[in-house]
């Protein structure tokens, strides 16, 4: 649980269950991930086995599962009432957190994991990142610095694409941003009505409104939300690991963005990573993406091992 706390018990939203506790409602839904299968979906220097797959995402399969089941049966009975042809709406999961709190893992596993139930094997992924404004723009408007604060993103582009995604619409294009280049690319990922869509990006739970008076936020389309919540002191000890793991890898690519820190020594790089942390990402996580964690209806908490030691599911 991070620095501001929960609300009483009795008081809370939420129900609260321990890592084992949430295990034993898997019920009897199969593993269906091998370990070759985990190595491609983990994220840099974030623990996770077979074991957490287990214990922590099969259940939430299965729970999302259920959630997806009964939306589609909803859907049908209201094209049912309308007298409407069966229409196709994707389910779409949003998922927030931190940088380097382990998001991206998350929304990955869970994409591979609802990919293998059969009512809904097209299971499609985004990433709020194609949604920034380009370099260009940013440095116009002097937010370089503030890349990933709310002001740095296209937010009326992004409401667009989610609503046409939850408008049945047949194509809907969402831009890609390259980590290497640390810019949004000429490439687009195209969806095609997918059973699911899961969105994943630092402020997808964020209410900032485009338009006061038509005010809609992106998570006014979500069917299921999840926040990834740790200390703030754990995140900022993954970030620097993973700033440490980058230099000796994606940073010593002469084309990458950050190339120049490839060079650093241990110290200039603690450094670095903390500068960076300190004046961005943490400030980013307290004012902007921390406040929108009880908005969400599912809340993985993580111990400072990386994995998640509690479950806070919104009560119905």
């Amino acid at each position: 649980m991070t620095d501001t706390g929960w609300l009483d018990s009795e008081m809370s939203p939420y129900m609260s269950f321990s890592a084992e506790q949430w295990s034993k409602l898997r019920a009897a839904t199969p593993l269906t991930l091998s370990e070759a299968d985990l190595d491609r979906l983990r994220g840099i220097n974030v623990e996770l086995s077979l074991d957490d797959v287990a214990a922590i995402y099969l259940p939430l399969s299965r729970l999302l599962n259920l959630h997806v089941g009964a939306s589609q049966e909803l859907y049908r009975a209201s094209d049912t009432f309308l007298g409407k042809l069966p229409s196709k709406v994707p389910f779409i999961i949003g998922v927030a957190g931190s940088v380097a709190v382990g998001k991206s893992t998350t929304a990955r596993v869970l994409q591979a994991l609802l990919d293998r139930w059969p009512n809904h094997p097209q299971v499609d992924l985004v990433t709020t990142d194609g949604f920034l404004h380009p370099n260009h723009v940013l440095d116009e408007r002097g937010l370089m610095a503030r890349k990933g604060f709310p002001e740095s993103y296209d937010r009326r582009k992004l409401l667009t694409f989610i609503r046409d995604i939850k408008s049945g619409k047949a194509e809907v294009e969402a831009p890609v941003y390259s980590h290497l280049t640390y810019d949004i690319t000429d490439e687009v990922t195209v969806i095609r009505q997918p059973d699911i869509v899961i969105v994943e990006g630092l402020n997808v739970l964020q209410t900032g409104s485009v338009d006061q008076e038509n005010p809609l936020f992106v998570s006014d389309f979500f069917d299921f939300s999840i926040y990834v919540d740790a200390e703030v002191s754990a995140i900022k000890d993954w970030y620097v690991e993973r700033f440490f793991t980058l230099r000796e890898t994606a940073f010593r690519n002469p084309d990458s963005y950050f190339h120049r820190y490839s060079s650093l020594t241990d110290e200039e790089a603690v450094e670095t990573a903390t500068g960076i942390w300190t004046s961005i990402n943490e400030r980013n996580l307290v004012e902007n993406i921390l406040p929108t964690r009880s908005r969400a209806q599912l809340v993985l908490e993580k111990g400072n091992d990386h994995r998640v030691s509690n479950v806070r599911l919104r009560r119905l």
